[in-house]
């Protein structure tokens, strides 16, 4: 998390608070945050990101380096400055929990404070709320979709960013996910971690059979096995090889993973050899 996320606002909501100051400054609001409409083939959403929510508030404080960018801009006043130089959220909110259904004019977080206060976390709960609750929902019907098969977040490498790609897992986790490959968000959130191998670490053996035998000879006990790197069908065989000589050894291999090609008509292939 970056330690100037006061300054994680859009300029506007700093800009009107100051006017809000001259004229408002007693002035109290209520903000709701809602989805207007559904995505297009969607029935719900799952609200998600209210512990990041109400973290942010409680602790949400400008420190003085913040105050001196803002100084150094030249837009604010000395009093507004001094004002912030005092910030503390002072309003309450209401909230949906996370990991509970939501529909289209619902009122997910619903804040009511000076309106000074609730112009300027706005942004903050825009982007907690929205990206966290897109992947949730996202989460929820690929969780559902499985029918009690375990499913795993393995989002890392395609979320945008670091904090995103531990917002995921957690989302993810919240809305039924089993497990998660990123090991930060096993840290922090208590999620548990699970993983397979990559086609380098296939690759880097002469045979491919071979790269199964050094992984599940170092970990007999949880193998998962990448059988596409070079013919998806051999890599089976060649799994289903490892498969028993593990069963030989009193283990047994956990699975293998199909990462390309035609998936549907690979696993049915796959089902049926193993």
């Amino acid at each position: 998390m970056y330690k100037d996320i006061p300054l994680l606002v859009d300029l506007y909501e700093l800009t009107m608070a100051q006017a809000y100051f001259i004229y408002k400054k007693n002035t109290s609001a209520t903000f709701d945050l809602f989805v207007r409409e559904l995505p297009k083939n969607r029935a719900y959403l799952v609200s998600c990101g209210l512990e990041d929510t109400l973290n942010y508030l409680k602790n949400l404080r400008f420190s003085n380096d913040d105050l001196g960018y803002l100084r150094n801009l030249r837009l604010f006043s000395r009093s507004f400055l001094k004002y912030l130089a005092g910030f503390k959220f002072k309003g309450d909110t209401w909230a949906i929990p996370e990991g509970e259904i939501f529909f289209a004019n619902e009122p997910v977080i619903r804040v009511t404070a000076s309106i000074i206060q609730a112009q300027i976390i706005e942004s903050f709960l825009l982007n907690t709320i929205n990206l966290q609750t897109m992947i949730a929902s996202k989460a929820s019907r690929v969780v559902y979709s499985a029918k009690g098969r375990a499913v795993y977040d393995f989002s890392l490498r395609r979320t945008h960013g670091q904090d995103a790609g531990i917002k995921a897992a957690r989302a993810s986790y919240i809305t039924g996910a089993s497990g998660t490959s990123n090991v930060l968000a096993g840290k922090l959130y208590n999620i548990p971690i699970a993983g397979t191998m990559a086609h380098s670490f296939v690759m880097s053996f002469k045979q491919e059979i071979d790269s199964f035998l050094a992984y599940s000879n170092t970990f007999p006990k949880r193998s998962i096995l990448l059988v596409d790197t070079y013919d998806t069908r051999i890599g089976i065989e060649n799994a289903i090889t490892i498969g028993l000589y593990l069963k030989e050894k009193g283990y047994r291999l956990q699975g293998i993973r199909l990462d390309s090609g035609d998936i549907v008509s690979l696993s049915k292939l796959a089902r049926k050899m193993l």
